[in-house]
């Protein structure tokens, strides 16, 4: 960040020619409240692509908009200048590599101050801030404003205001920078991070390569090696090497389109996928879907899709040329996809469960593709590498098989999701833990050769593989099963980090039921969080969570339970958690049609739909966990505000920083 800021610094005489950028119009308004008390309005008009910063920045980032006032006796301010939300965005920024919050399109800041002389006098101050776009920013240091006060006319706005005539003072202060607007790429709501999108994508790669050891998909590389081979020897290496790297990237492509229409969901509803995760009915067909995957990798039946399908790609290969690579491709994907179909299937459920969606779906459909197809391309290029592959063998139907028990154990957190959300209680902590027990002790037994599946060949002795792979499984087991001590300090069973998001939260319980994390004293309703926030004079930790967000009970049960953060919880904050999935319908009186953030209208009909439209109409995210500080009568925001943080140091800071600025009200 230093490096930066000197960079930008250096650049300051080589850019002090250039054209002065004026991308911010600030107007100034003046809003009576009592007889001797005054709202001070600073409206910023902002360019398109262009933003400001808010006025609570951490040091080492973007220069913070601050408003100031001249000292004078004749006035005084009531408390800091309050930001309004509305258009505000909390999000990563890369050039500056933390967490920032800026206004894009509008901002408005509001002071308010009390007259004690009611004699004419002048109110003066100013405005300094920093404004950015994709590729470049501006330091606007000199940005002077003025207030006549009289007995008779009131607080107006001086005609002759710096800001109100849009008058820019041209100094050498004014700081550009140019970067490559690759540099200085800003995230979309759609995802919160690079780092969640990577992840992903990992996930799919792993995804792919499991899929590639399937008896669907491992013997097809020396069929295609040798077809591809076959038509080098009949044209030229170099059409031979390019046509086997265009196959590999085809299969990417053909794993991204399928992507495709689930942004055309999230753009239509920014909630949609949040909906369609936490629908009650859509999780149970998830879980009767996986059984159904589970129970075709044992070997009891094969999913296919329809033989016309394939009949009709493998009439295209025939095309050649580029188009006819791109059907070998397609063709690819079509008649493996008995043992790809359910490893997609998890992935796809998986993308629609986490934040983000659409594009943590394409991200893992990438990494998929790439997993999938680079052996196939990298073998076509060069064929005398199949001589180090494993031959075929049972091996391929056992990868099959403990895909089928991993299937089967992800059936059961869709039906816990469903459980959650409804609260029906059929899937308490203890029946999960006990489920899923079974299912790894059945994979131990299977990978000791105990159990059977209708296509497993004889086995004469095991392996150092499956004897290690057996011990790692019955380990797993055990750990399962150190789920159930019992936590003194939380009165609910001891947490395991392994499955946080993946079981049900420890309160979810038969023995020992909670209905709050750790323990902690929390509020379900806004208003009753506050009113209990402002009698006993405490800041607010206003929690958007929800009963099937996985980040959400990562983050309580990792890291809300950690020494260092438990006393925040315990004394000094009131914690207000609101589920945007509590699918518990609302009194008729509060059923009413709202208007979108980003255009059109919905009607809220529970209590998930009034806490997700709160979010997105004054916090602008639509994403779980995300955490906001307030004051205690909820009117300040006293920290920027933060998402999915599992760092246990940057989440602390967090917190203190929002105890720091309520401790400076």
């Amino acid at each position: 960040m230093k490096k930066n800021l000197i960079l930008i610094l250096a650049l300051v005489a080589q850019y002090s020619s250039a054209q002065i950028l004026n991308p911010v119009k600030w107007e100034l308004s003046v809003v009576p409240v009592e007889p001797l008390e005054y709202d001070l309005v600073f409206t910023a008009n902002i360019d398109n692509n262009w933003a400001i910063y808010s006025q609570f920045l951490e040091e080492g980032g973007p220069l913070p908009t601050v408003v100031s006032f001249e000292a004078a006796s004749s006035y005084e301010t009531l408390g800091d200048p309050y930001e309004k939300p509305l258009n505000k965005v909390t999000k990563h920024d890369a050039v500056f590599e933390m967490v920032v919050s800026k206004f894009y399109k509008r901002a408005v800041f509001v002071q308010r101050i009390k007259i004690l002389k009611q004699t004419a006098f002048n109110l003066s101050g100013n405005i300094e801030y920093m404004t950015c776009d994709d590729s470049r920013c501006t330091y606007k240091p000199d940005n002077p404003f003025r207030f006549n006060y009289s007995p008779e006319k009131g607080l107006v706005v001086a005609a002759t205001s710096a800001i109100e005539s849009e008058i820019v003072t041209e100094n050498s202060n004014t700081i550009l920078y140019g970067m490559h607007p690759d540099q200085i790429k800003h995230y979309s709501e759609t995802f919160k991070s690079a780092k969640s999108l990577w992840r992903i994508f990992a996930l799919g790669v792993l995804g792919g390569l499991l899929a590639l050891l399937t008896p669907c998909v491992f013997p097809m590389i020396p069929l295609t090696v040798s077809f591809f081979t076959k038509k080098t020897a009949e044209t030229s290496v170099n059409s031979g090497f390019i046509k086997a790297l265009l196959y590999g990237l085809f299969i990417v492509l053909v794993y991204l389109i399928l992507s495709i229409p689930f942004h055309l969901l999230d753009s239509v509803n920014p909630d949609i996928l949040n909906e369609i995760s936490t629908n009650v009915w859509l999780n149970v067909i998830f879980f009767l879907i996986f059984i159904i995957f589970a129970f075709s990798f044992f070997g009891y039946y094969e999913l296919t899709l329809p033989s016309r399908w394939t009949t009709f790609t493998s009439k295209g290969e025939s095309v050649g040329g580029i188009l006819g690579v791109f059907f070998m491709a397609l063709t690819l994907s079509i008649v493996s996809f008995s043992c790809t179909g359910p490893i997609l299937g998890s992935l796809l459920a998986g993308s629609l469960s986490a934040d983000g969606g659409a594009w943590q779906l394409t991200a893992g459909m990438c990494g998929f593709g790439v997993a999938l197809g680079f052996p196939f391309a990298l073998f076509a290029m060069f064929p005398n590498m199949l001589k180090a592959l494993p031959k075929s063998g049972g091996w391929l139907n056992t990868t099959k098989v403990v895909l089928g028990f991993l299937e089967l154990a992800l059936a059961f957190k869709f039906l816990s999701n469903a459980d959650l959300v409804k609260h029906w209680g059929l899937l308490k902590i203890e029946v999960f833990l006990v489920i899923w027990i079974l299912i790894f002790l059945g994979l131990a037994l299977y990978i000791f050769g105990v159990l059977k599946f209708p296509h497993d060949s004889s086995l004469k002795k095991l392996s150092f593989m499956r004897i290690s792979s057996g011990v790692l499984v019955f380990a797993f087991v055990l750990y399962l099963g150190s789920g159930f001590k019992f936590n003194e300090a939380t009165k609910t069973f001891t947490p395991l980090t392994l499955l946080s998001g993946l079981a049900p939260p420890v309160g979810h319980s038969i023995l020992h039921p909670n209905d709050t994390p750790n323990n902690f004293k929390s509020f379900k309703d806004f208003k009753k969080g506050v009113a209990y926030a402002r009698k006993v004079n405490k800041p607010i930790l206003l929690d958007f969570t929800g009963y099937a967000c996985v980040n959400c009970r990562k983050m309580e049960e990792i890291v809300w339970s950690k020494p260092s953060i438990v006393p925040y919880f315990e004394n000094e904050y009131v914690l207000i958690s609101l589920y945007v999935d509590d699918k518990r319908e609302l009194p008729d009186s509060q059923k009413i049609k709202v208007e979108r953030l980003g255009g059109g209208s919905r009607t809220l009909t529970n209590f998930g739909h009034k806490w997700a439209h709160f979010q997105t109409e004054f916090f602008q995210s639509n994403s779980q966990p995300f955490y906001v500080l307030l004051s205690p009568d909820a009117k300040t925001e006293l920290a920027p505000k933060v998402g999915y943080t599992p760092d246990e140091k940057d989440y602390e800071s967090f917190l203190k920083l929002g105890l720091e600025a309520f401790n400076a009200l």
